[in-house]
């Protein structure tokens, strides 16, 4: 009995060493961070014109697709009954990501889009004619995302060929080429840059404050 008492004390320090000897004290694979991710603002192609109302200020997230203007609300959920009260919340926009097709680009283009979107696409008959609307409100509610689509679409044959035929039934002249332009204003861009008073335009100006004085 003194020898199995023995073992058992002597096996009890090597089963707890290679217990121990098991842990790992390594970083684990999913750390857990309270810093929300950065959202990255999307870059519009260097070919396409400055997008005139600029990015999102408040809905960094409607840069990324087709918001059509719907961005987060805030309000109060009220409570009834015993607890009676309000509480601060918020509604997101209903975002979906959806395949939809365009005709002038040949292919169906996976995007994000809000329900108020999709709906304005169907009542427009489609994602071109939706994109190459000219009302204020329609560019204002396209966005980056929507403004870069719009520019591929609007240089492909088809809708080039498409404007052409509509310059010719109003009786619009073809507008000239950039190529075009500069040759044929290169004297009068020549004198405006040979007139320019570079001195003059890059002094700098006295501030008004340093030129009163205070007297007490």
């Amino acid at each position: 009995m003194a020898g199995l008492h023995t073992r058992s004390a002597m096996a009890a320090p090597f089963s707890l060493a290679s217990a121990f000897r098991s842990l790992s004290i390594a970083t684990p694979k999913r750390a857990f961070s309270t810093t929300p991710a950065t959202q990255s603002v999307p870059k519009l192609p260097e070919t396409a014109p400055v997008y005139p109302y600029g990015p999102s200020q408040w809905y960094k997230q409607a840069d990324s697709g087709l918001y059509g203007g719907a961005s987060i609300r805030f309000g109060n959920k009220i409570s009834k009954g015993r607890n009676a009260g309000k509480t601060r919340r918020s509604w997101k926009p209903n975002v979906r990501r959806k395949k939809i097709e365009s005709e002038a680009l040949g292919e169906s283009v996976f995007i994000k889009v809000t329900r108020r979107a999709l709906r304005s696409i169907y009542k427009a008959k489609g994602l071109d004619n939706y994109l190459l609307s000219d009302r204020p409100t329609r560019l204002k509610e396209l966005g980056p995302f929507g403004w870069n689509l719009r520019h591929q679409i609007m240089q492909t044959p088809a809708i080039k060929e498409k404007f052409a035929k509509q310059r010719k039934a109003f009786g619009v002249p073809e507008p000239p080429s950039l190529g075009k332009w500069m040759r044929d204003h290169r004297l009068e861009i020549r004198n405006k840059i040979e007139n320019l008073d570079i001195d003059a335009m890059t002094k700098p100006r006295a501030s008004p404050r340093s030129t009163q004085s205070y007297g007490r």
